[in-house]
């Protein structure tokens, strides 16, 4: 028992370090209105208190107990809070029998209501102020942390992004965050107010009776403990439930991306068949979650009633015994109250369920903001002057440690030139690309820009030298416009004293763009649709290269640009990248051969190794490995 009662203390420490947890890492940027919020919160409870108060003389007309001789009791004369506070109440019977004299019952029974509806009206005014200053809070606290974990998955390395699934990162983006606004964020405005309405409930019952209000808190620890034991279990299943559903998102993502392959192969019914199985595996955890969830209320309120029973019994004795030290009446004013605290009670512990739900969402949320990226930037980073060339020296690299990618690498890329690199898929020529601009740091040895390691560069400042154009063109939903302009800052004067229309047009007509964006609808206003799915693949190859054009960098890198496009949109892209390339430092991946043929240099990569070097006539002319490549594209 004891063990069991050490967990269980534990946990319960654990729970309230949560809540405090959240609102010490969520609230402060929401001082003012957390201030406010609890100002009003504290008024309306005292209102509710004063509200509660006219029940007494109310009842006392109705019971005839005003008749009863009172005197009248002189404030100066007494001396503590109990014998005020009975002093106060004396005094208070005694102006209601005066008026009862001078003006009978009903006058008196009329006023007593007026002053119950008045303060009632003020302390549904200040419950509504203490709404009314939540609202920012949360929804100040749901766009921080939005704003939080995207700013966060667009500084994370490329390499977090080759581990993670799509879709599980979908799935923290939009479920995970979802179940933190339905929970946690819920779960704030009761945390701000239910325990400042409990404890002042809990302070006036003591005065009314403390024999009575201790005979209370001695039995609410038996309803806590079984209101409790139903909770412990809702944070393991609401995290399996989350990596259900990111299992879902990702099946489906899979299933969109490569609906064309499905389609091809036959392969629906084994997908379906996979699918169900996740659903109803994901149906079977939330039934558990939701069924303990909803256990939550009826087993409070069973428990409050039981609650109210007993003491219904115990003040009745007391009473009845004449070993009490109130009346009747006041005895009904002393159960409302009581009474008053059980929703709250009850609306802390449903926060509690929530909090645990929604912690199970926020520690997979806190599991991509707290990755640390393994690109370091520099603490006083270097300026960058873009000169003499690029350099790779002695470079190693490896996604996994017991496998390398790339080994010694050594390789210069003067400034102006342009280098080839060719080679089987998976020798590492994309990989090479990608170090460049630091997507990747190496394993070992250094790349550097005229001489000095790019790990000494800001990577925007190092990443502002580069105009990228891959295989797979990445464009937005957006317009043609937004889509070229995607990379420079348009809030700057656009180059030779052009201005922006007319540098995007210029750039458009340069990447053999400019004829097909004419006949769209809108021109250069046309949105082009989730991944540019309203253009053919050589027209959004064109739109990328555009985009590169204008960003107008020294250094290009184009990973295999041309490789997925017909004969005609290939001469097209090619003759838009030859104007792209011309004086400016140029690494070229690419899996047709004919279209390096006049680069300055070509590397021939097999197995992450550097294998051949030269022109294209001095490499044929060898009859190595890129002769063989050569003679199998004929």
């Amino acid at each position: 028992m004891t063990n069991k009662s050490s967990r269980t203390c534990a946990k319960t420490a654990a729970n309230s370090m949560h809540i405090i947890t959240l609102i010490r890492r969520f609230v402060p940027p929401y001082k003012g209105q957390m201030a406010l919020n609890i100002f009003f919160n504290l008024l309306s409870t005292l209102l509710s208190l004063f509200s509660f108060a006219a029940i007494i003389p109310v009842l006392r007309i109705l019971f005839g107990l005003t008749a009863a001789e009172v005197e009248w009791v002189d404030m100066n004369q007494v001396n503590g809070l109990q014998d005020t506070i009975a002093a106060l109440r004396t005094d208070m019977y005694f102006l209601l029998n005066e008026q009862i004299i001078l003006h009978g019952a009903g006058y008196v029974l009329l006023w007593l209501g007026v002053f119950l509806v008045f303060m009632t009206g003020l302390k549904c005014g200040a419950a509504w102020l203490a709404n009314y200053f939540m609202v920012p809070i949360r929804t100040g606290v749901l766009r921080d942390l939005r704003q939080l974990l995207y700013d966060k998955i667009l500084s994370l390395p490329m390499g977090y992004f080759t581990e993670a699934r799509r879709g599980d990162v979908i799935s923290r983006m939009t479920n995970d965050v979802g179940e933190v606004e339905a929970s946690i964020m819920s779960a704030l405005d009761i945390l701000f107010k239910n325990p400042i309405m409990i404890l002042i409930y809990l302070v006036t019952l003591l005065i009314i009776s403390w024999q009575m209000t201790l005979f209370v808190l001695l039995l609410m620890p038996v309803a806590v403990f079984f209101i409790g034991r139903l909770g412990r279990t809702l944070k393991r299943a609401s995290t399996k439930g989350q990596e259900q559903n990111a299992e879902i998102l990702s099946s489906i993502d899979e299933t969109l991306l490569g609906l064309r392959v499905v389609k091809g192969f036959n392969a629906q019914s084994k997908l379906q068949a996979r699918f169900s199985a996740l659903i109803n595996a994901t149906r079977d955890t939330y039934n558990r979650i939701n069924r303990r969830y909803y256990l939550a209320h009826p087993l409070s309120e069973f428990l409050g009633t039981a609650l109210i029973a007993i003491i219904l019994w115990f003040g009745g004795m007391l009473i009845l015994s004449d070993h009490s030290s109130i009346d009747a009446s006041t005895f009904i004013y002393y159960m409302v109250i009581f009474y008053s605290i059980i929703n709250p009670a009850k609306d802390l512990s449903r926060a509690s369920y929530g909090i645990r739900r929604g912690m199970a969402s926020l520690e997979r949320i806190d599991a991509v903001l707290n990755t640390q990226s393994n690109i370091v930037e520099p603490a006083n980073p270097q300026p960058v002057n873009f000169r003499k060339g690029i350099a790779f020296e002695h470079v190693h690299f490896a996604y996994q440690p017991e496998r390398e990618v790339l080994t010694d690498i050594n390789l210069t890329i003067p400034k102006g030139k342009t280098v080839a690199l060719v080679g089987q898929s998976g020798s590492g020529k994309t990989t090479m690309t990608d170090l460049v601009p630091r997507f990747y740091d190496p394993t070992s040895g250094t790349i550097s820009v005229d001489g000095t390691d790019v790990r000494n560069f800001a990577t925007h400042d190092l990443r502002a030298l580069m105009g990228i154009v891959c295989q797979e063109p990445i464009l937005f939903n957006d317009t043609v416009y937004n889509n070229i302009t995607f990379g420079v800052d348009t809030s700057q004067p656009a180059p030779n004293g052009l201005t922006w229309p007319q540098a995007v047009e210029q750039a458009a007509r340069i990447a053999n763009a400019h004829q097909f964006i004419a006949d769209m609808p809108e021109g250069y206003q046309t949105v082009i649709g989730d991944r540019g799915s309203r253009l053919s693949g050589g027209q959004r190859q064109r739109l990328s290269i555009a985009r590169a054009i204008l960003k107008n960098p020294p250094i290009l890198i184009l990973d295999e640009a041309t490789s997925a496009l017909d004969t005609e949109s290939e001469r097209l892209v090619q003759e838009a990248l030859e104007h792209l390339m011309s004086e400016r430092t140029t690494l070229v991946v690419a899996h047709r051969l004919s279209t390096i043929k006049h680069a300055d240099l070509i590397c021939v990569l097999h197995e992450g190794q550097i294998v051949e070097r030269g022109t294209h006539e001095d490499l044929y002319a060898l009859g190595g490995y890129y002769t063989k490549l050569v003679d199998m594209q004929k």
